[in-house]
């Protein structure tokens, strides 16, 4: 269906992340190439581009994980640092949105809306931020002031957080840089001007950089919390949710849209994005057996342990991962997995639904932990994955997914030559950019100009 008859029908929004968390990636995998050179990047954000994705994600911690003491090296721990990454980029590209997370906890907001806002000038309005908090004292250990917050503060530093950035990114007007030759002046005395005075940041002076193209880079938050959710409500422009499992994604969807309201936002002011996996192959039946493989070597013997371990606290090397799981109780204050924010909370509650998964299913522990951790989310031929992808997002369970392949940075080449033509004649997905922003792919509004004062002002520019 395309054309007049698709009118009426909910646009997909499509987005690629070059995974570095997790055990996503199969970086043993012969087909794999190099997870930190830049060819890897430039490879993925050019199939994305060619399949007229939104953007282009990169996720980013701040501090390598450990288990048991020693680097956790069963997934991808180490990445060069995102923004410089999306920054080359911007040169290689020209209509893909480059989103980043950074980081709100250890970071200020006049560095970062600097960032943000070169990144936005280099794109030609591309850039976007995914705010997120750090969760642990452990992260931060690198970082002069440690782990200066109780969690249930840093929601409210990341909010003042963001105000601040938009504060600094609105003190210059769109008609601020004058470039007057015939008058002798380049930009407006006033512009850049700033003062925030609040609990977490008390901040005056001259912001360095013109207003980005967008207004305001586009924000994205990964709201699970009720105080998060609230956040995602008020703030976000994009969410990135974790339920990819139709019934649990209406729920989330419902729950988050719901909150737009009380915050005078609409439901088409607010994106939601679950992270998804794609298996495409010839037939249904060989991307089922390909799905299996994929995800048996996602979950190998020794990261099905470290799952566990991550859970009990404790050494369980002697436990056989394909044999039942420990018959001891967890060991709540210890913690084997530092830096992950998987399985940090209510552990026991974990094991204990986790007990009864396996007793009811007759589960190994390598059996359990493929189970938990969700597999693969659409598998089969290009027909059929079109058909769920759509049918995912016309029935309420999402706007779109943000796509992590398992290969780098191969994975997502079959899905672009073979079904994202197939969303294309169903009339849900774009043939071109419509725009050269990505609040243009998104379809949200540019953040609202803020007019010039008089340029005939006299204020002192300050030196």
């Amino acid at each position: 269906m395309s054309g007049p008859a698709a009118a009426g029908r909910r646009q997909v929004h499509l987005a690629a992340q070059l995974p570095g968390i997790h055990n996503v990636t199969v970086w043993s995998d012969p087909r794999s190439r190099s997870q930190i050179a830049f060819d890897s990047f430039l490879h993925l954000a050019r199939t994305a581009e060619r399949g007229r994705f939104d953007f282009f994600f990169l996720a980013e911690g701040l501090r390598l994980r450990e288990h048991k003491g020693e680097l956790y090296d069963l997934d991808v721990v180490g990445r060069p640092e995102n923004l410089t990454q999306l920054s080359a980029l911007a040169a290689v590209t020209t209509r893909l949105g480059l989103a980043a997370t950074v980081n709100a906890t250890f970071n200020e907001p006049y560095e970062v809306a600097r960032r943000l806002a070169t990144l936005d000038h280099l794109s030609g309005g591309r850039s976007a931020w995914n705010v997120v908090t750090s969760f642990d004292a452990f992260t931060g250990e690198n970082f002069r002031r440690g782990g200066f917050l109780a969690e249930a503060d840093r929601y409210g530093r990341a909010a003042e957080f963001l105000a601040t950035t938009r504060e600094l990114w609105d003190s210059w007007a769109d008609g601020d840089v004058r470039a007057d030759a015939a008058a002798g002046a380049f930009v407006r005395p006033g512009a850049g001007r700033f003062a925030h005075h609040g609990r977490h940041f008390d901040i005056s002076g001259r912001f360095t950089t013109p207003r980005p193209p967008q207004g305001h880079p586009v924000i994205i938050q990964a709201g699970e919390s009720d105080p998060g959710r609230d956040f995602a409500a008020a703030e976000a422009d994009v969410v990135f949710s974790k339920y990819n499992r139709l019934d649990q994604a209406r729920a989330f969807y419902r729950d988050v849209k719901g909150r737009l309201p009380r915050y005078g936002r609409g439901p088409d002011e607010l994106k939601i994005l679950p992270t998804a996996t794609v298996v495409v192959a010839d037939s249904d039946a060989e991307a089922a057996a390909y799905a299996d493989e994929i995800t048996r070597a996602q979950v190998g013997p020794q990261t099905a342990i470290a799952h566990l371990e991550a859970v009990w606290g404790r050494d369980l090397t002697a436990y056989d991962p394909d044999g039942p799981l420990p018959d001891i109780d967890p060991e709540p204050d210890s913690l084997m997995l530092k830096g992950h924010s998987l399985f940090r909370r209510d552990r026991a509650e974990t094991a204990r639904r986790w007990r009864a998964l396996a007793a009811e299913r007759g589960l190994s522990i390598r059996e359990l932990v493929i189970e938990v951790s969700g597999g693969q989310t659409f598998v089969g031929s290009p027909h059929t994955v079109a058909d769920a992808m759509d049918h995912f997002v016309q029935t309420g369970g999402a706007d779109g997914f943000v796509l992590v392949p398992h290969l780098t940075p191969e994975g997502l080449d079959d899905f672009v030559a073979r079904v994202v033509p197939l969303l294309q004649e169903k009339g849900v997905f774009r043939r071109d950019y419509t725009g050269p922003t990505l609040r243009d792919h998104l379809g949200l509004p540019s953040a609202p100009a803020r007019a010039a004062a008089d340029p005939t002002g006299t204020e002192e520019e300050a030196s």
